[in-house]
């Protein structure tokens, strides 16, 4: 059990981490800030109460959470800008560049529970039960919905051809 006193340095320590775990899921800054700070702000009502490990049990609320915006916002159109210049100078700063684009894009064609798994295990390197216990489902459930993810990837004609060219 945790005291209030240290909910400053838990978030002090974490806040880096569970941003990026929001960016992935989400792909926007703005709204991975607003989805770590809402998490933050459920965590700090209950915070004596936690008994599991902090950064797991805020990584929870953060997928629900994201699962839950998702939904509301199911049927509202996105509205594209185009491709982010790239800033990059030199070829191999360019290639890193376009791989990023490319998971960044590949990322964004999974559905939002194959995509937090895809990010829980190989971005935030968890294991099937980390992942489990944070998603709040079976580790049969987290190896199913990566294996799905991974086969959509495999069959997507541009990451194909960008493993292709690769090779």
């Amino acid at each position: 059990m945790a005291d209030r006193s240290e909910y400053d340095a838990f978030v002090a320590a974490a806040w880096h981490r569970l941003l990026r775990t929001a960016y992935l899921l989400t792909r926007d800054w703005a709204v991975a800030e607003d989805l770590v700070q809402t998490a933050l702000m459920k965590v700090w009502v209950v915070w004596p109460r936690v008994r599991e490990e902090h950064e797991a049990y805020v990584r929870k609320i953060i997928v629900n959470e994201h699962v839950s915006w998702w939904r509301r916002r199911w049927r509202q159109a996105e509205i594209t800008t185009g491709a982010p210049p790239d800033r990059a100078q030199d070829s191999d700063r360019m290639d890193q560049a376009d791989e990023r684009q490319l998971v960044w894009e590949l990322l964004g064609r999974l559905p939002a529970r194959q995509r937090a798994v895809v990010v829980l295990r190989f971005f935030e390197d968890m294991t099937e039960v980390q992942t489990a216990r944070t998603l709040g489902c079976s580790v049969g459930t987290v190896k199913s919905q990566t294996s799905r993810a991974l086969a959509k990837l495999r069959v997507d004609a541009s990451f194909a051809a960008a493993y292709a060219r690769k090779g």
